[in-house]
């Protein structure tokens, strides 16, 4: 079905990120097992056979899927059948006559900055019981650097793991950025990040590592960080200040938008600051803004 031809594109002329080719592949093997079930005689065995019944089919055969799951599954199609359709495999894109679904507009999830603020400089430590939230061996260290980064910078997932400690500028307190599509950013560090980035550069230093890793977050052996554990962190240290269901990277990074246009951020400068490719990814935050000043108004006001 030139699904290797297909996902090579992806891969090295559009250069997508792991995460997404993985994904458009995961998607696409899905609905071909759909077609040809294993341990039966193959029905279809070329992309022009494939009609858009068949693909109506496929998505509502889960009826569980959310309408915005669909329409995901629904884009990888249409990529897939553009560019069959433009190496010329196929005559007709059966994806034309399909539409996407209306899916309810979801404002970013964050957390409260001034709790975060408050654990990351360590005023809700357990003082009873002479607890730190962050302790002081290797792991803790390497845990606040993680929340400070992820809401220090709003860097993404993909981008924290691909960071490496050449991409760091102590100089200029920056640090590079590699995001989608392989484009570069340059974002700031404020002095409390910067510094926490020192003390986990000598607290890594001070275990020997012997493999000597280049990616900047490791695991407790010295070894690439990966998701499952960037994600492990993240719900233990947020679960101390909310109790929100959704406790991921990503909430960090909506928390560091939301923050900075809270306080006055310029939304062309958030943009930049995020890798968004246009302004139109980067005005969702503004619907969070006037959420909160109608909670104030309601609060304050008295007729609120």
């Amino acid at each position: 079905m030139f699904l290797g031809k297909f996902i090579r594109y992806i891969q090295y002329e559009k250069r997508y990120s792991p995460h997404t080719v993985a994904a458009y592949q995961s998607d696409l093997e899905q609905f071909f097992q759909f077609l040809n079930p294993e341990g039966q005689e193959a029905t279809i065995t070329h992309p022009a056979e494939i009609t858009h019944h068949d693909i109506r089919n496929w998505m509502t055969a889960d009826e569980a899927l959310a309408p915005r799951s669909l329409n995901r599954k629904l884009a990888t199609l249409r990529k897939y059948f553009k560019f069959l359709l433009a190496e010329g495999d196929i005559k007709v894109n059966p994806t034309s006559r399909l539409t996407a679904l209306k899916t309810p507009k979801n404002l970013p999830t964050v957390v409260e900055s001034g709790k975060l603020t408050d654990m990351l400089d360590g005023k809700l430590d357990d003082e009873e019981r002479g607890e730190a939230i962050f302790s002081d061996d290797f792991a803790g260290i390497r845990d606040k650097t993680v929340i400070e980064l992820l809401f220090g910078t709003g860097i993404r997932l993909a981008e924290l793991l691909g960071l490496k400690k050449s991409d760091i500028n102590f100089y200029e307190n920056t640090i590079k950025v590699l995001g989608k599509r392989n484009k570069q950013r340059i974002v700031p560090l404020n002095n409390e990040l910067a510094q926490q980035l020192k003390v986990y550069m000598e607290a890594q230093e001070s275990e020997n590592f012997h493999n000597n890793s280049l990616t900047f977050i490791v695991t407790n052996k010295g070894e690439a960080a990966y998701p499952k554990l960037i994600y492990l962190i993240v719900q233990k240290y947020l679960s101390n200040i909310s109790t929100q269901s959704k406790k991921s990277p990503h909430v960090l990074r909506h928390t560091f938008a939301t923050t900075l246009l809270n306080n006055g951020a310029d939304l062309a400068a958030i943009k930049e600051l995020l890798g968004h490719a246009n302004l139109s990814a980067t005005q969702i935050y503004t619907h969070n803004s006037v959420e909160r000043l109608k909670s104030i108004y309601k609060q304050a006001h008295p007729r609120g």
